[in-house]
């Protein structure tokens, strides 16, 4: 503990922290204090963002903290791989003993090594700072973080420059919000809540889901379109607006097109004019399951309402084309000039406006000049298995899981199990609950929670900088990721000077001198600043300074630079044995695999369903609330279906992220979802996955 965690405190205080789970929101909060007990968590009201309310997730984080299934001491496996069977030792033994094995390891080749993290906490400290230093200097196998969100990083790279794009609070004044593939109501409250108050000034809000959400209940209309056919529905709007731009201009005095935008702030025009004319809006609606004059009102709407922003998120790249999904609709706004007003636009994510200093949190000097290879998180069950060869390397023979559950969220989970039982597996797991992941342990250390230790937080969904104060001592002998590092670090005889930054100097690293961090110790966060019309004048992040309808990078790679529909892998044919199209977007009140032990909430979801069209129950025999069985060549799990008219016909929604142990048979959706990757980004296709259902004997 630094001497700044020693300050002296009042009997009952409040302490400022910011959330740290994986959500564009990233909230501020405020935690009650009493007698060095947290009593209460809430959203602070002093910032803007946040403006003291939480999701009904995290106002229940003391649940979590204080858990009685909280892992408070360091375990070894005591049983065989997925029994879950523990003894308690020191940390003494346990990281003197995994230290001496990765040593051995590493002393044949450490990219036998792998760590395997994402964002159980978004945190650049408890995150990937000391953690990348120890890996770094060990010269493990480097990992590729692509499960949640880089085929729609990439694509918006390449259309934009970076992930940049409108500031949040501006949609309050949008007159038309497209809320494409995103549940905002139950995963992005804080722009939900300026989302409604465009809505109540007179904004029409469409909501684009191939589910009937709780956002699409609350939306003016909502599109259901098929899965994987966004980019479809994308060109088929630039076809209409292309078509339509000298009618509409003679009729009403609005131009589909804003071409004065168009000429001196986009490159690729014509050939993303030749593309978007091969979709007509017939067209698209064969392909995307919707009727075609939604699609012209909706063009219509988009060239005449302004100003128009579009909150794109990220189930929609959750496919093989969902990078040219995205590339597709991020070409959207500067078609119609949208980027001139400051509440036009479109945002997915503004993770590149705060400048994090990554060389000096996490220091990829210390591989000097070792370039280990890289691999895939999303295919962690097939590389798992892999043996050594001369293409793919050694096997893996050691794997250190930190902020994660792959057993519970990575694709295709019957081999990601088979992976995980490998006798000869080392696997490290660092945790705050006996996950589905823990289960396949050899250790397990224990984790300090967000109230437990210090962070720095950035967000994607606003542009505002956050600092977390421990406000509790660590709960049992938890111990903070970083302090786990140092100590390994220690263990396997690295003496560089980096392993002795505390958690409060790597805070002061993660931003250096560009926040004024006593701001930050002082209200909780700093705003970064960002212009309110960013792209009013051109200016993208692209080599070329414009919205790069082409993109010369990405035919250097091999790959189409105009964005098109690039159809599933998996798409449902007459007569096939796997007819419907599986979807598995997050329970309400989960987040990822995050709170699924926390009771009342558990309580809230009851139990794993899978959400069936009344029309498809109907022809299967399916009744509401009766027990099935979905399956394909993958797998199979049962749960409870739920015959609703939240999904569409000819789809079905699993939703998730269920532990496997609290599903039936130990399974839950991922039993069904496979390792292949988009057309971009590398990531996985969670919602390009063909299913059947039966009623389960």
């Amino acid at each position: 503990m630094t001497e700044q965690d020693k300050v002296s405190a009042p009997a009952e205080h409040q302490v400022l922290g910011a959330c740290p789970h994986d959500c564009p929101d990233t909230c501020s909060l405020l935690t009650t204090v009493r007698d060095g007990v947290a009593i209460k968590v809430a959203g602070n009201p002093a910032h803007a963002h946040t403006d003291g309310a939480l999701c009904a997730k995290v106002s229940k984080y003391t649940e979590r903290s204080y858990h009685p299934e909280r892992l408070l001491k360091p375990l070894r496996r005591a049983g065989p791989k997925g029994a879950g069977q523990f003894v308690e030792v020191s940390w003494d033994d346990a990281l003197d003993d995994i230290a001496q094995r990765l040593k051995a390891i590493a002393a044949r080749d450490a990219q036998a090594i792998l760590p395997y993290s994402y964002a159980g906490t978004m945190g650049l400290v408890q995150g990937e700072s000391m953690a990348a230093r120890f890996f770094h200097r060990l010269g493990a196998s480097q990992l590729d973080r692509t499960i949640c969100a880089s085929a729609g990083s990439e694509a918006l790279t390449q259309t934009l420059g970076a992930k940049l794009g409108m500031r949040v609070e501006i949609f309050a004044e949008a007159r038309l919000i497209l809320i494409w593939g995103s549940n905002s109501v139950g995963s992005n409250l804080q722009f939900w809540r300026y989302a409604q108050q465009a809505k109540r000034a007179g904004a029409r809000l469409v909501c684009i889901d191939p589910r009937r959400s709780e956002t699409a209940d609350k939306c003016h209309e909502h599109i259901a379109l098929l899965p994987g056919t966004d980019a479809a529905l994308a060109l088929a709007l630039m076809h209409e607006l292309i078509v339509q731009d000298e009618r509409w201009k003679q009729d009403d005095g609005q131009a589909g097109l804003d071409h004065d935008y168009i000429e001196p702030y986009t490159l690729g025009w014509a050939e993303l004019r030749a593309r978007a004319l091969q979709w007509p809006p017939e067209r698209a609606a064969a392909v995307c399951g919707v009727p075609v004059d939604q699609i012209r009102r909706l063009a219509h709407d988009y060239a005449h309402i302004r100003p128009a922003a579009i909150r794109l998120n990220y189930g929609m790249q959750r496919v093989r084309g969902g990078g040219n999904a995205v590339r597709a609709v991020a070409c959207l706004p500067a078609l119609v000039g949208a980027w001139r007003e400051r509440a036009g636009g479109l945002l997915l994510s503004a993770s590149s406006t705060v400048k994090v200093q990554n060389a000096h949190l996490q220091r990829p000097d210390l591989l000097g000049e070792r370039r280990p290879r890289c691999i895939n998180m999303s295919t962690i069950g097939q590389d798992l298995l892999a043996p050594s060869s001369a293409v793919f390397g050694p096997r893996i023979e050691a794997l250190v899981v930190y902020n994660s559950n792959p057993v519970a969220v990575a694709p295709q989970s019957a081999q990601v199990v088979q992976g995980f039982a490998r006798e000869d597996l080392l696997t490290v797991v660092l945790e705050h609950f006996k996950t589905d992941t823990v289960d396949y342990a050899d250790y397990v250390l224990p984790a300090t929670t967000q109230l437990e230790h210090w962070d720095i937080h950035k967000s994607y969904g606003h542009t505002d900088v956050l600092l977390n104060r421990p406000a509790i001592a660590p709960c049992g002998q938890a111990w903070p990721n970083t302090e786990v590092f140092r100590q390994l670090a220690a263990r396997m005889g690295f003496a560089d000077a980096c392993f002795q930054d505390d958690d409060w100097t790597l805070c002061r690293q993660a931003l250096g001198s560009a926040v004024d961090f006593e701001q930050l110790l002082e209200q909780g966060f700093v705003s970064w600043p960002v212009a309110e019309a960013p792209f009013s004048q051109g200016g993208f992040a692209t080599p070329s300074g414009r919205c790069e309808f082409y993109s010369a990078r990405l035919a250097q790679q091999g790959l189409d630079g105009v964005p098109d529909h690039v159809p599933n892998y998996e798409v449902a044919q007459q007569g096939g044995d796997y007819p419907l199209a599986m979807i598995s977007p997050p329970a309400r009140n989960f987040l990822n695999s995050t709170f699924v032990n926390v009771q009342s909430l558990r309580r809230i979801e009851g139990e794993p369903v899978l959400e069936i069209h009344p029309e498809d129950a109907h022809v299967r025999g399916i009744a509401d609330g009766v027990l099935v069985r979905v399956f394909n060549a993958r797998g199979s799990y049962r749960c409870k279906a739920e015959v609703s008219t939240r999904a569409r016909p000819g789809v079905v929604n699993g939703l998730g992220i269920w532990w496997r142990k609290f599903g039936l048979d130990g399974r839950n959706v991922n039993e069904l979802t496979s390792q292949r990757l988009t057309d971009m980004g590398r990531a996985p296709v969670f919602y390009d996955c063909l299913v059947q259902v039966e009623c389960a004997a």
